[in-house]
């Protein structure tokens, strides 16, 4: 089988690692990848739908799966399978769930998906009256309705931040068109949960779960980004739990996307708040998370390529996984998650591949420069160490990361540490 991989992050680089080691896999393409990637790679932009049909077409390419959420937006899924080739990834349609917060939120609603109560504002009028209002209460979320790279979601702790994050997406533009509508949802509290299934349409199979860290600095504090961190599976995440999340969650969203004429084919992220009142979605991905897929992919016992290609055919097989757990570490870019400067040399890394065992690198934000690599984007590398126990693993991947260097570097100290906690209330 040869499999093309779109994207050039992370998680593109664990998911082209991951289905390279498939048995019956012939070859692994990655479009247009990085230089930190060891599979093939082609040179095209993945928004730029002709070129990745071309692509597929002239690499003979099996199977195609799409990473990045941004393509999924442009329909490249709704082109590849509107010429008879197999596509994992859901269409236009589907992806809103992602690429609309507000498509999302009335979604749940008519679907009775439990969420945050919310309001979908189309002014800056509109979302600074209800904040005053005292609808949701001194503390509240503000999320700009479209894609915005991780980066469109403000838990604002009073009404004047709120208003601030409103003027910062509705009037400065600070996430392009993605702020034109805000959603605005009361603050849910309790902690979050990373939830995946892969989906056929209308069946689906459980992936392992995962918690992500999103803000910048150790204690979750300071900005969001697109994850600074995770680990897998989480402790928080029982039997009884999963029955109810699929339940009240995964099952009424696949039903609810076959009612609508737009059934789901591909990942389905699920990110959860666990409340007093039960598991409540904060929102949908419709692609493995980064950096989640990082952290899951090492897990997984079984082949990845016959699972995403049944699920692109409409039926769907069972992954296996393995007893282990894992932490991923990001290493982030000078002045991330705001201007990120580029172009700092990375060394150390031969040092983790000879000295730090059960450490895998997966490759972000890079470029090469002569015989080196460098920065070339926000989150530049994902530090993932697998042990028997989430101590060891912490350990591990802390001890890969100090022999890692570039200007600027920063990064977590605390990622892992929540895992421990859970574990031993258990």
């Amino acid at each position: 089988m040869r499999i093309l991989v779109v994207g050039s992050g992370a998680r593109e680089h664990a998911i082209a690692w991951k289905l390279s080691r498939d048995p019956g896999v012939d070859h692994v393409i990655c479009a247009p990848g990085n230089p930190g990637m060891s599979c093939a790679r082609v040179a095209l932009d993945p928004l730029d739908i002709d070129a990745v049909l071309q692509c597929v077409q002239r690499e003979r390419i099996d199977l195609t799966v799409i990473g990045p959420e941004a393509p999924l937006g442009r329909g490249l899924a709704d082109r590849l399978a509107a010429e008879g080739l197999r596509v994992f990834g859901p269409t236009r349609a589907a992806a809103q769930l992602e690429t609309s917060k507000a498509f999302a939120k009335d979604f749940m609603r008519r679907h009775g998906v439990p969420t945050a109560h919310y309001r979908v504002c189309v002014s800056e009028q509109e979302a600074l009256s209800a904040i005053r209002s005292g609808e949701f209460g001194e503390a509240l979320v503000v999320k700009a309705d479209g894609l915005a790279a991780g980066k469109g979601v403000v838990v604002a702790p009073d009404r004047r931040a709120a208003e601030a994050a409103v003027r910062s997406a509705m009037v400065d533009r600070s996430f392009g068109d993605a702020g034109a509508r805000v959603v605005l949802e009361e603050m849910l509290q309790g902690p979050e949960l990373s939830f995946f299934v892969v989906a056929d349409g209308e069946r689906y199979v459980p992936l392992l779960t995962a918690q992500d860290h999103k803000r910048i600095f150790d204690g979750d504090s300071g900005p969001n980004t697109g994850g600074m961190g995770a680990f897998s599976p989480s402790p928080l995440m029982s039997s009884a739990l999963q029955a109810l999340i699929e339940r009240e969650i995964v099952q009424p969203v696949l039903r609810g996307m076959v009612s609508e004429d737009n059934p789901f084919r591909g990942f389905l992220y699920v990110g959860l708040m666990l409340t007093a009142d039960g598991p409540k979605v904060i929102e949908f991905n419709v692609r493995f998370g980064d950096p989640e897929a990082q952290v899951v992919m090492p897990l997984l016992n079984e082949p990845l390529a016959p699972l995403l290609w049944a699920c692109a055919a409409g039926r769907t097989g069972s992954p296996g996984r393995t007893g282990a757990v894992s932490v991923g570490v990001v290493l982030a870019a000078h002045g991330y998650p705001g201007e990120v400067r580029s172009g700092d040399v990375i060394t150390g890394l031969d040092d983790v591949g000879r000295d730090c065992p059960d450490v895998t690198v997966f490759f972000g934000g890079v470029q090469r420069r002569g015989r080196d690599l460098v920065t070339s984007g926000g989150r530049v590398l994902t530090v993932v160490a697998t042990a028997d126990t989430f101590k060891i693993a912490i350990a591990r991947a802390y001890e890969a990361a100090s022999k890692i260097h570039f200007d600027g570097m920063q990064y977590r100290r605390d990622i892992g540490q929540k895992a421990l906690a859970a574990s031993s209330r258990e």
